[in-house]
């Protein structure tokens, strides 16, 4: 379970990047965090992750506070970003093996990294292919293959779906409606408003870093979430 309390971030310069977050995203739910760039989304993310120390509250994993439990909380975590950081001299199966070890699995073999990489849909013809000659949609998906590898209860993952095709993206959103059925929390930061409508069980939209609309699956349905989401970004946040 992820659960934000109060977090705030103020950067140096003054920006209030995120102001008193309250949210909790539980066990077999994918919660998607809607918002324009600079809205807080990242930042959350960050947070999450203890790569910055938030102003005040507290972000918690699994009921353990980040700032207190560094190292305890990382390994309950899986992260995917944007632009997935992967060896592009190294082959597919080559970076799962050497981030599963980072991750402290000392027995990996390779049946098991060509299990998970045909979970994610990766062609077989692939997996031995140096990651510098892929698509943004291969590397997305060795990215997720090693997410899945660490086999945490909790992902977070950032704008998953900028770049890839549609046939991509909604091979993504499949497994990721798997993962919850797994019992996964899965908080996911984006613009794709389709995708949130199609897989979201709850929709939040953030504004100059503050939560300013939060729904459930049967609440967005009924409505049009891009007029929602478009009348949100016009008003001001008072």
């Amino acid at each position: 379970m992820l659960q934000a309390i109060d977090l705030t971030k103020r950067y140096e310069d003054g920006q209030l990047a995120l102001d008193t977050l309250n949210l909790e995203i539980r066990p077999g739910e994918i919660f998607f965090l809607l918002g324009a760039n600079g809205a807080g989304k990242t930042t959350t993310l960050n947070l999450f992750l203890n790569f910055i120390t938030p102003t005040s509250g507290q972000a918690l994993i699994n009921g353990m506070e980040v700032r207190r439990f560094p190292l305890e909380t990382k390994r309950e975590v899986a992260y995917i970003s944007e632009n997935v950081m992967l060896y592009g001299d190294f082959t597919a199966r080559e970076n799962l093996e050497f981030f599963a070890r980072l991750d402290g699995k000392k027995r990996v073999t390779k049946n098991d990294c060509y299990c998970f990489m045909r979970r994610v849909g990766l062609q077989e013809e692939a997996f031995e292919k140096r990651l510098k000659t892929f698509s943004k949609g291969m590397r997305q998906k060795v990215g997720l293959a090693c997410v899945l590898m660490k086999e945490t209860d909790n992902i977070l993952m950032d704008e998953p779906t900028s770049g890839l095709d549609p046939k991509s993206a909604s091979e993504l959103m499949q497994i990721l409606l798997h993962l919850r059925d797994e019992g996964k929390s899965i908080l996911l930061c984006t613009h794709d408003l389709l995708r949130a409508k199609a897989v979201a069980d709850r929709i939040g939209i953030m504004k100059e870093g503050r939560l300013v609309m939060l729904r459930t699956r049967d609440a967005f349905r009924e409505d049009d979430l891009e007029r929602i989401y478009l009348d949100y970004m016009q008003e001001a946040v008072l």
